[in-house]
């Protein structure tokens, strides 16, 4: 198994930036696809970004693209997401999630069906 510690998370200003940082255990980090999902009170769990298992491929969802940068560090089992301009409507607790796929190289998911570990969750709160 593989176990994700997320950090990063905090209270911003809008227009402001945060980076966070999810660590996994384990020695099979460049076997998930790992991806970000985030969940703001009342709504339902949504898709932020993924990467493939070596990152040569990138998706992000709409709401946050042009904004939000997904990126890993297989050495440093370590995946982030860079988060810039933030809004309001980006608060909400954002989890990180592993993927065990045997697919290629640059296969990524968007469903959350599709991911086998998650973190604990971390706040992010962005006040106008």
């Amino acid at each position: 198994q593989v176990q994700l510690v997320e950090s990063g998370g905090g209270l911003v200003q809008a227009g402001g930036s945060l980076r966070l940082s999810c660590a996994a255990s384990g020695r099979t980090f460049s076997r998930y696809v790992m991806g970000w999902f985030r969940q703001a009170p009342g709504k339902e769990r949504e898709f932020v970004a993924a990467i493939s298992r070596r990152g040569g491929r990138t998706y992000c969802a709409d709401s946050v693209k042009g904004r939000f940068t997904i990126s890993r560090d297989n050495a440093k089992n370590t995946v982030y997401l860079q988060m810039n301009s933030l809004k309001p409507e980006d608060t909400a607790v954002y989890n990180c999630a592993a993927d065990l796929s045997s697919g290629s190289a640059y296969y990524i998911s968007t469903s959350r069906g599709d991911y086998d570990y998650w973190g604990q969750g971390t706040q992010v709160t962005v006040s106008s």
